[in-house]
C-alpha cells in the first residue's frame, strides 16, 4: 500500500489564484523544474495573505516562517502553460497553520500536482512561536 496523496480535484480547494509560468521554469527535460512549484506554493500562499490584508511583508509584527514542505506530482507542466492555484487550511492550531495547494493547468478538473507547506507564526523580532493573531485566524478559516 502506498502513502502516496490521491490526485485532488478542483473541489478540494477554497480559493484559487493564476499563476504564471515562465520560460526560466523549464529544465532540460522540457517540463517546469520541481524546485519552481514551492515558489508557486510561497505566491499563491502569501499573496492571498496580503490580499487578505494579513500580512504587510516588511512590517508585520507577527510572521509566518515556512518549517515544512512537501510535494507529489501527478503530471508534467512546462512554460508556457497557465496555471492556477488551489489553496486549502488543512490544519490551523495554535501558533501553526498547514496549507494544501493544488497545482492546475488552467480549467483542468485534477490537479497536475499537490503540495503543502506549514507555516508558524513568529514575532518578527525575537523569532520566537506565538499565538496565531485572532483576525488571522479567523480569515484562515475561511480556507477549512
Amino acid at each position: 500500500m502506498s502513502d502516496r496523496p490521491a490526485r485532488p480535484e478542483r473541489s478540494a480547494f477554497k480559493f484559487f489564484r493564476p499563476i504564471a509560468t515562465r520560460w526560466m521554469d523549464n529544465d532540460a527535460y522540457g517540463h517546469v523544474n520541481n524546485v519552481h512549484y514551492y515558489s508557486y506554493f510561497d505566491s499563491a500562499v502569501n499573496g492571498w495573505l496580503v490580499e487578505k490584508g494579513l500580512l504587510a511583508i516588511t512590517k508585520s509584527p507577527v510572521v509566518g516562517l515556512v518549517v515544512e514542505s512537501g510535494c507529489t506530482y501527478f503530471e508534467s507542466v512546462a512554460f508556457p502553460d497557465a496555471l492556477e492555484a488551489g489553496i486549502a487550511v488543512a490544519h490551523l492550531g495554535r501558533s501553526s497553520v498547514r496549507y494544501r495547494i493544488g497545482i492546475f493547468k488552467q480549467g483542468a478538473r485534477a490537479a497536475a500536482a499537490q503540495g503543502h507547506f506549514v507555516h508558524v507564526y513568529v514575532d518578527r523580532k525575537t523569532q520566537t512561536p506565538v499565538e496565531i493573531p485572532t483576525e488571522t485566524r479567523a480569515i484562515l478559516s475561511e480556507l477549512i
